[in-house]
């Protein structure tokens, strides 16, 4: 394995999408992730298209880099079995309810009396301390719960929009990864492990108050909630005379030449209202509206070869198709063409972050169900007759080879 992580083992007891694209996160960075399903497997594997069953392309893109194990943990030996990798592991992580993980007898006193080093992560809708404690969460609501939908028709919309990804998952997502690395840390550097609370609620309501709270952050407030500039109904990709555009023109020195560049470059002295940042601010749906109107007067390409020569930001509005073909991503190698042992050739999207001396890589394709449960077992010091006897009790899947 390569990778800052390398020898760090994380027993992955997450499915769908938050917890997976977490330890996808550690497994790309070098760490053994040992994925935990249940016999049915992980819902996700059935979501978009796909070759072969429970191979689906969703999570081919959250699932690399790890190995599969089938455990039936509501059977005796299902838990057994997991207590037995749990006592080796460095790190557990799940993302169902506390009180789930407390019904199968897996809470945090269960885990750290086999492995008192362990770094026991939940990943899950809500703080344990509030009256959301018990309530199941998904994307949508926590989208919903933090005002994501209605900030969409603050900013225009006719009617309230989820944001169209998956962005409570992903967010909370990376900050799990990024708490287990902290965790990982504090422990190196004390010797004590601990229990960790990732809360979808919380965590994404940090994420859109750090731009929104605005005046409310003072007692008594300055003003309303809501960042002026990014609720404008004229913030979005500009129309331009053949299509779209997306520019950002921010700092002083940037509209002094956007402002040359239309030929009122006396504007910044002369008008007190876009003078400075905190004026354009407050004045930001004036000077969105001058801006949407400029933009329609040339074509995308006249205006991306002015703006870049004003240094001022300018990139193209993609859509899917047009982001795969965009030429920086294909001069950086992000997406790679491999080869996957049962779904043949697959894009791939490469690890973003470069390391000048433990390069993460793609060590292990997208597992199927169970393809290394008896590898794992083995490992945790089953014999082949008692890994056989699990499978046929169900307690575990052992596939055919492909």
């Amino acid at each position: 394995m390569s990778g800052p992580l390398t020898g760090v083992r994380v027993v992955d007891l997450t499915t769908v999408l938050m917890g997976p694209y977490a330890t996808q996160i550690l497994g790309d960075l070098g760490a053994d992730i040992i994925k935990v399903e249940p016999p049915g497997g992980d819902n996700v594997r059935a979501i978009g298209p796909g070759r072969n069953p429970g191979m689906a392309s969703v999570f081919l893109h959250a699932n690399r880099n790890k190995r599969s194990v089938v455990l039936d943990l509501k059977q005796d030996a299902g838990r057994e079995a997991l207590m037995r990798l749990a006592a080796d592991a460095d790190v557990l992580i799940y993302n169902v309810r506390p009180q789930a993980m407390a019904r199968l007898r897996l809470g945090y006193e269960e885990v750290a009396a086999v492995n008192p080093r362990i770094i026991y992560v939940g990943v899950y809708g809500y703080g344990q301390r509030g009256p959301y404690a018990a309530r199941p969460a998904y994307d949508d609501l926590i989208q919903g719960a933090v005002g994501i939908p209605s900030l969409s028709m603050l900013a225009g919309s006719e009617v309230p929009r989820y944001a169209p990804n998956a962005m409570a998952d992903r967010i909370v997502g990376m900050s799990a990864a990024n708490a287990v690395t902290a965790a990982l840390l504090y422990r190196e550097r004390t010797g004590a492990g601990q229990s960790v609370e990732v809360p979808m609620f919380e965590t994404m309501a940090q994420f859109v108050l750090g731009d929104h709270m605005y005046g409310q952050t003072f007692e008594p407030p300055e003003g309303p909630a809501g960042y002026t500039r990014l609720l404008n109904d004229h913030r979005r990709p500009y129309r331009t005379r053949d299509g779209y555009l997306c520019v950002m023109v921010y700092n002083d020195k940037q509209w002094q030449a956007f402002f040359a560049l239309i030929g009122k470059p006396e504007v910044m002295a002369s008008d007190p209202r876009f003078a400075s940042i905190g004026e354009r601010t407050r004045h930001i749906h004036e000077l969105y509206r001058m801006l949407s109107d400029v933009m329609a007067t040339r074509s995308s390409a006249e205006w991306t070869a002015l703006l870049e020569a004003a240094d001022i930001p300018v990139m193209p509005m993609h859509t899917l198709d047009s982001l795969m073909s965009d030429p920086h991503l294909q001069e950086v190698g992000f997406f790679e063409l491999v080869e996957h042992p049962t779904e043949g050739r697959i894009r791939s999207m490469a690890i973003p972050t470069r390391w000048s001396r433990s390069q993460p890589g793609l060590e292990r394709h997208a597992p199927r169900l169970g393809e290394h449960s008896a590898e794992v077992l083995a490992e945790a010091g089953y014999s082949a007759a008692q890994i056989a006897a699990m499978a046929a009790a169900s307690a575990t899947y052992v596939p055919e080879q492909p």
